[in-house]
């Protein structure tokens, strides 16, 4: 019979020596745990997830599983703590000492991050401390070890944190391949996946743990998923604007807003102020230091590209309360906790619930405690957006989060790396990873090729012999063969390698003679001239020089800078911010919205859409029409969100040429769609309606897109991660042009000679789905094929038509001087924004 946990257990008795009450979901996990069960714990933030499954796993009769678990009882290591983030290792080492050194004070733990020094990770080898916080990519690295089976499989707890940022990418069934591996060592292993803010906690559960059990092992108890719930305040606010303050209509940067910030801060605690990129998170630290001076020092900037002793400094400001605010972007939306920050603010929409509810948790994080986040609008639209998001938030329509289905680039990886971890026979291999949610329906045809490509790069690089990673030896295990050149290169180049995170080549930016301040792309450091001057952590800097992958910079005030783009800035809205958007219009259009704060804000704008145009809504398709100097616009508004509409925009168009032929130009943003033509151009409604069917929508994506780029674009992240392209080692790193090169052509061989290599299907698939959202597409057109239209003749553009125009206008970065661009468009148009 499994313990019953009671008020004299370990933890219960160490938390009611901290003054604390266990809560009912924290009980569930224990009693799970001690029953052998492994699950997933899906909880507010700040609600103790992690002391629910750390205190239960220290819990467990560590004595007594040597019988059941195999090594679990012996020395070294026991339990493993998966983070998404190595720059959260440390702080989740600090958090889980205090319990560990109470309930198991013989036990010692320890980071294995790409952050730990080559001295530690070799202290670690001879003797591996029994608990070990790491990341996806050292786990791995820690599979790839010879002596891997005899290291992991002892363990009998695992633990992966922050599942749900995991969940929905490749650094995710990099997770289920390890898990895959461990369980099939240690078939009683108990594995726990901590989450929050999921729309879909049974779905993660399953692709976390798959009910299947090694071939050949009695059933283990089903996976269990824990809600922890608590009642626990969330207050979603605005910042309105005053009677003085006017909002732009779209496209501005929000410098309206930052006086009324300055003073709300100025009387609260600590403060993080979200923003959605890097480039907005530098030019608000910037505005908020002209506007409060005095707070120099006591305002921070926090993203990934600064550099690690700059983030941690910042971090220590935050835990310490020395900090006033700190202007961040995701960087810090995970994380333990930071008690001093008393409210969170939002610059412009999180474009998502789940994004709003993570970041309003990093106040009040702790049970208890209110969690409070404001929403700071940049144009008037995002007013609507942000009525809309409360509502969402508080009903809790959260966004579901889905695994990939079946990358083949992360299992070649997987191949080669279970090859150097004491090789593998392919018949038991198919079936372990067949264990995996994201390669459940895997075919064992797909298997084999990914065999293949590992062993000899398939039938168009068999001659080359770099390609040939793996082999079976003389009694038909596969491994890398280390007693060549060739195999001893593969091991070396796959380890420096191993990993799913696959980002342009990042070049330190650094003071001449003086320290480091972080890594900026290196396509914005080319296009830089000497004197050139940008801004970057929170500094005016002046381009100097470029030597050794080093952009060498010294201060350069008073001067006119630029903002640094780095990659993956803009983030669709979602599908359910969308549709509380189109609810809110909904009740707008039928006077009955004006009860919520933003919405009389905003009140003005929508009056005036309604006195040119229509209102969008759910129930109908408002398209527009207006001739200008610039020459015959149409705009739709489907709501759908910028990925989804940038492929509508582009078959609408290839559809509507081929009736004429015509050239259009096409903007997008979330809420709808712009096509521009030079010509004159009568369109009916007929026309319209056959030019939005869902019918050959494939086809003629694939034909209206430059489909070729983009799927070599997402080729050169497959084939890193496949192994095809190898970035460099140490010191000697290839620059993104020289990667660039070695994929394009690795991709025009496949063209030529490969057609139907998977890897370039890979690359067409994923473009599809995450380029373009070809799902909420295809639904976007199924739903518009039974929504009549409000179809209007503009006498000039309306307030929803302004901010297409403002995205043809945009530049590769948003800054101020698009608000001289906007000016001088609607001054030629003769608009008059309300």
């Amino acid at each position: 019979m499994p313990r019953q946990p009671g008020p004299d257990t370990g933890i219960q008795a160490w938390m009611q020596q901290q003054g604390w009450q266990p809560a009912p979901f924290q009980r569930e996990v224990w009693q799970a745990l001690a029953e052998g069960r492994s699950g997933l714990l899906h909880a507010n933030t700040g609600a103790g997830k992690t002391l629910a499954v750390w205190g239960g796993v220290l819990d467990l009769p560590w004595a007594t599983l040597s019988g059941q678990a195999g090594q679990a009882g012996k020395a070294g290591l026991k339990a493993l703590w998966i983070t998404p983030m190595r720059a959260l290792a440390a702080d989740t080492l600090k958090a889980l000492m205090p319990p560990l050194q109470a309930l198991q004070p013989s036990w010692r733990a320890g980071l294995r991050t790409g952050d730990t020094p080559s001295s530690e990770r070799a202290r670690q080898d001879k003797a591996w401390p029994q608990v070990l916080v790491t990341t996806p990519e050292s786990l791995s690295l820690m599979l790839s070890r010879a002596d891997a089976r005899e290291v992991l499989g002892g363990l009998g707890a695992v633990v992966v944190d922050e599942w749900h940022e995991l969940l929905g990418n490749k650094r995710g069934v990099q997770v289920q391949l390890a898990l895959a591996r461990l369980r099939q060592w240690q078939p009683a292993l108990r594995v726990w996946g901590l989450s929050a803010t999921l729309g879909n906690p049974q779905q993660a559960l399953q692709a976390l743990l798959p009910a299947s059990p090694p071939e050949g092992i009695d059933a283990a108890p089903a996976p269990c998923l824990v809600r922890g719930r608590l009642d626990k305040t969330l207050v979603v606010d605005t910042l309105l604007p005053d009677a003085r303050t006017r909002l732009s209509w779209a496209g501005h940067l929000g410098t309206p807003m930052v006086a009324a910030l300055a003073e709300a801060l100025d009387g609260a605690g600590t403060a993080l102020v979200f923003t959605n990129t890097r480039a907005q998170a530098e030019l608000w630290y910037q505005m908020l230091l002209q506007a409060r001076p005095d707070w120099a020092g006591l305002v921070a900037l926090h993203h990934g590209s600064l550099d690690a002793d700059v983030r941690s400094w910042v971090e220590e400001g935050l835990k310490t309360g020395a900090l006033k605010a700190v202007v961040a972007t995701s960087s810090l939306d995970l994380g333990v906790d930071f008690l001093p920050v008393e409210r969170v603010v939002q610059i412009g929409s999180a474009k998502g619930v789940a994004r709003l509810l993570q970041r309003a948790g990093r106040s009040g994080h702790a049970p208890g405690r209110p969690s409070r986040i404001t929403l700071v609008p940049t144009h008037t639209l995002e007013l609507v957006e942000a009525a809309a998001a409360r509502r969402a938030a508080l009903a809790g329509r959260v966004e579901a989060r889905c695994a990939p289905e079946q990358p083949l680039d992360v299992l070649v990886q997987h191949l080669v790396t279970v090859a150097l971890g004491g090789g593998f026979e392919p018949d038991a291999l198919f079936e372990e990873v067949r264990r995996s949610h994201s390669y459940r329906a895997l075919g064992r045809e797909a298997f084999d090729w990914a065999l293949d490509f590992a062993a000899r790069g398939g039938d168009s690089l068999q001659a080359y012999p770099e390609h040939h990673r793996i082999a079976p030896d003389a009694q038909g295990l596969w491994r890398v063969p280390q007693d060549t050149p060739t195999g001893r290169l593969a091991a070396r180049r796959h380890r420096m390698q191993v990993g799913t995170i696959v980002s342009d080549a990042a070049m330190q930016v650094r003071f001449l003679n003086g320290p480091r301040l972080g890594t900026v792309e290196e396509g914005f450091i080319a296009r830089l001239r000497k004197g050139d001057c940008f801004v970057f952590a929170g500094r005016t800097l002046e381009f100097v020089r470029v030597q050794d992958m080093t952009a060498y910079v010294r201060r350069a005030e008073g001067r006119k800078p630029t903002v640094p783009r780095w990659q993956g800035g803009r983030m669709p809205l979602s599908s359910e911010m969308a549709d509380a958007v189109l609810a809110l219009l909904d009740e707008a259009a039928a006077d009955a919205a004006w009860h919520e704060p933003e919405m009389q804000a905003a009140r003005p704008m929508l009056a005036a859409q309604a006195r040119l145009s229509r209102l969008p809504g759910s129930d109908r398709l408002l398209v527009e029409q207006h001739p200008s100097r610039e020459g015959h616009h149409l705009w739709l508004y489907p709501f759908a969100g910028r990925l989804a509409h940038l492929g509508l925009a582009a078959v609408l168009a290839w559809r509507l040429a081929r009736l004429q032929p015509r050239t259009f130009s096409l903007a997008v943003n979330d809420h709808g769609l712009e096509l521009l033509c030079a010509e004159p151009w009568a369109l009916t409604e007929h026309e319209l309606r056959a030019a939005l069917s869902p019918e050959q929508l494939m086809p003629d994506l694939m034909a209206s897109l430059n489909a070729g780029e983009l799927a070599q674009r997402r080729f050169r992240e497959i084939a890193r991660v496949a192994g095809l392209v190898f970035t460099g080692f140490p010191g000697a790193g290839k620059s993104a042009r020289q990667v660039q090169a070695s994929s394009s052509l690795y991709f025009e061989v496949f063209q030529k000679h490969d057609p139907a290599n998977r890897l370039l299907l890979q690359a067409r698939e994923e473009v599809l789905a995450h380029e373009l959202d070809l799902a909420r597409l295809q639904a976007c057109l199924q739903r518009l094929q039974s929504l009549p239209m409000d179809w209007v003749q503009l006498p000039q553009p309306s307030p929803f038509s302004l901010p297409l125009m403002v995205e043809r206008l945009r530049e590769r970065l948003s800054t101020e001087k698009l608000s001289d661009r906007v000016a001088r468009a609607l001054k030629a148009m003769g608009v008059q924004e309300a």
